[in-house]
């Protein structure tokens, strides 16, 4: 029985040895570099604004990367203004990119905020934006991204051509 338990200890100890080196057994992988690439307004529901947001998933490692649901967030100024998910699926072939949706609900408070915000600027120029989200794919391979920059919005026009 000595025996019996001295193994189980031994397996259960060797496996919890694997499990933590499983991260560092893979080689490095680059991260995934994520652009917007569109945004397609939907049908809201009250007070809520919602749209489609068309993001570039450039994968610039040799394996692949299998998703199965997407998330993501939007500030805009530094304030929250969208998030949206989706449970659609797909791949990312090594050296490759690809073009994934997710809706995305802007609510109404959102709006307000960044229309406050809007009304004390002097430009709609270089309004910083910042995308996080994540492809997920399981316990050990969902990937994370992040990307920012500024938006160029067009300003009001005036009366003269």
């Amino acid at each position: 029985m000595r025996s019996v338990h001295a193994v189980l200890i031994s397996f259960l100890l060797l496996l919890l040895g694997a499990c933590t080196t499983y991260p560092y057994s893979y080689p490095h992988r680059d991260p995934v570099k994520v652009s917007v690439v569109g945004l397609e307004p939907l049908r809201g529901e009250g007070m809520e604004m919602r749209y489609t947001v068309h993001i570039r998933v450039l994968n610039p490692n040799r394996a692949a990367i299998n998703f199965h649901g997407v998330a993501l967030d939007m500030d805009i100024n530094g304030h929250p203004f969208a998030s949206g998910v989706t449970d659609g699926y797909g791949s990312v072939e090594g050296y490759s990119d690809t073009v994934v949706s997710v809706p995305v609900s802007v609510s109404a408070f959102s709006v307000i905020r960044q229309t406050y915000g809007l009304g004390q600027m002097q430009s709609l120029n270089n309004m910083p934006y910042i995308l996080r989200g994540k492809l997920g794919g399981g316990w050990f391979s969902t990937t994370r991204f992040i990307d920012s920059g500024n938006l160029n919005l067009p300003g009001p026009t005036t009366g003269s051509r």
